[in-house]
């Protein structure tokens, strides 16, 4: 038996990239090439630009495709953040993904930036009467603020058009890499000035992804070269990662709406099922508004590692929280934000489900979470003995 439930994580590559990315690599050219054969690559990928611009609600010209998320949200906060030099306060909140949070810590330990944290209410959504207070008080201190469109180990859903509203004219950047193709997102209608997503996680191949950044705007770049992509992101255009990102979103939006209801359902029946099998445990992630297949669960009296590994055993894939931070022994700070003791956020689990995923699935990983906890607790209260 092996079960994926790591969605959030990374989606598995779904056909309609496969084949766009089969043809794409057959073709030999450079994007940047004058040549017949560079023109023809070229071709391909302004296609997919334009294609990508109409699913997002965007020109083609605001698209800026990059490397990964982490790489378009970094452009992002060190672009604003240099772009205005009489500026030094960054406004996110306290459970953006690391992505958004360490390139912010990075420039408060090397270019003396300031960073502002809003807080989190229970709901899993940033505190807006906080966030018009800083506006208020530091308006015009503040470079960019860059809040998440939704979260990754909450599933909540951001009120992302208020956070514009309360900007005024300050630079609102969105890291929707975990909305995109199953949520409703529109760029032009959040009228954010940048927004980053990417493409592993909606069924497309790693390794590409997209900072949309609205027109007659300019970053400083953090890259430079040859100067692709607006003068932003220098580098030799992965074409046929950019044509299979673009297939991957046409499937995903074309099919988003049934997704979302059958992944809700699973989501759902899980959580039932979770709570009647497990009694103590605690849900911490919301179900609405929110990502459909998000379940964040906090079993009491036991570790993550743990729970994690005997999982595995089993043959069913979880997460703790974010992917990027695996390996990092310390609990989820989108936990701690939330309100959980470090001890509770140390307990918990992300389940994230997805389209592969089947009734009979969830069934298999119910029936055997009983004992996985138990097992957990067990190796819990030893480890406090010794």
């Amino acid at each position: 038996m092996t079960i994926y439930l790591d969605h959030a994580a990374t989606a598995p590559i779904n056909e309609a990239a496969i084949d766009a990315l089969n043809i794409a690599m057959r073709k030999l050219g450079n994007a940047s090439s004058i040549h017949n054969q560079g023109r023809s690559v070229r071709k391909d990928v302004e296609d997919a630009r334009h294609k990508l611009s109409e699913l997002i609600g965007a020109n083609p010209s605001e698209i800026i495709f990059t490397g990964s998320g982490t790489e378009a949200n970094n452009l992002a906060i060190k672009g604003f953040f240099w772009q205005h030099p009489d500026r030094n306060v960054i406004v996110t909140s306290a459970f953006e993904h690391h992505a958004i949070l360490d390139p912010v810590e990075w420039l408060v330990e090397h270019e003396g930036a300031e960073q502002v944290l809003i807080p989190i209410t229970k709901a899993g959504v940033i505190d807006l009467d906080f966030l018009k207070k800083v506006v208020a008080e530091r308006g015009n201190e503040i470079a960019v603020i860059s809040i998440m469109h939704s979260n990754n180990e909450l599933g909540s859903i951001q009120p992302i058009s208020e956070i514009v509203k309360i900007a005024g004219k300050i630079p609102v950047h969105t890291d929707a890499v975990q909305s995109f193709g199953k949520v409703e997102f529109n760029f032009a209608a959040l009228d954010v000035t940048a927004a980053t997503i990417s493409a592993h996680k909606i069924g497309g191949p790693l390794g590409v992804a997209a900072l949309v950044l609205k027109r007659g705007l300019d970053l400083t770049p953090v890259l430079h070269g040859g100067g692709q992509e607006r003068e932003i992101r220098s580098g030799t255009l992965n074409a046929p990662a950019i044509v299979a990102f673009t297939a991957a979103a046409e499937y995903a939006i074309a099919n988003m709406n049934n997704n979302f209801q059958q992944i809700r359902e699973l989501r759902d029946y899980f959580v039932a099922g979770l709570k009647k099998c497990v009694p103590d445990v605690s849900i911490n992630s919301v179900s609405d508004p929110a990502l459909p297949g998000i379940v964040n669960a906090t079993f009491p009296g036991t570790e993550s590692d743990a729970l994690l590994l005997l999982l595995d055993t089993e043959g069913i894939s979880a997460s703790a929280g974010s992917a990027c931070s695996a390996g990092v022994p310390r609990p989820s700070h989108v936990l701690v934000a939330l309100g959980l003791s470090e001890s509770d956020a140390d307990a918990s689990l992300r389940i994230s489900i997805g389209t592969t995923n089947t009734k009979s699935e969830i069934d298999q990983v119910l029936a055997v979470m009983p004992s996985v906890v138990e097992r957990a607790r067990n190796a819990f209260v030893v480890s406090g003995l010794n």
